[in-house]
């Protein structure tokens, strides 16, 4: 069995703003790495993301990006010993409607794994309803979350 998600959603603003909210470190340290977000992503740069109610950075490897179209990160598994991968799409469904993809794939097929699949799917969720709630209203849905 692989284990493996895709959450998505759709964001009320243009594809650009979307997805700017994610690659530039001070909007993403607005409502998701609310410890902080070390640097901007762009392809083949490592950053680091904080989070504070998971504290300890977590490195974010950019393996490509494509500018409003797609993100892909690798960063380590909870289980250790491995990376996963994370793969980010933005498309326009019209001028003012953007759909976001969150794919996440390449834990091993064991207990360990399962439940850090499940725990990273229930993050990525709430990623995705963050940056609705910022991009669309500017509040940060994380704060007092946890």
């Amino acid at each position: 069995m692989s284990l493996k998600f895709e959450v998505y959603g759709k964001v009320a603003k243009p594809r650009s703003a979307v997805f700017n909210a994610v690659v530039d470190p001070k909007e993403l340290s607005s409502y998701f790495t609310t410890g902080g977000a070390s640097g901007p992503l762009r392809e083949g740069a490592t950053v680091t993301w904080d989070f504070a109610d998971f504290p300890g950075g977590f490195p974010v490897k950019v393996t490509k990006l494509v500018p409003n179209e797609r993100i892909e990160i690798e960063w380590a598994s909870s289980e250790g010993g491995y990376d996963t991968h994370v793969v980010m799409t933005f498309e326009a469904v019209d001028a003012s409607t953007t759909l976001v993809k969150i794919s996440e794939s390449g834990w091993h097929d064991t207990a360990k794994g399962q439940e850090a699949s499940y725990q990273n799917c229930f993050g990525w969720s709430q990623m995705l309803c963050c940056l609705k709630v910022w991009v669309e209203h500017g509040i940060n849905l994380r704060q007092g979350f946890f």
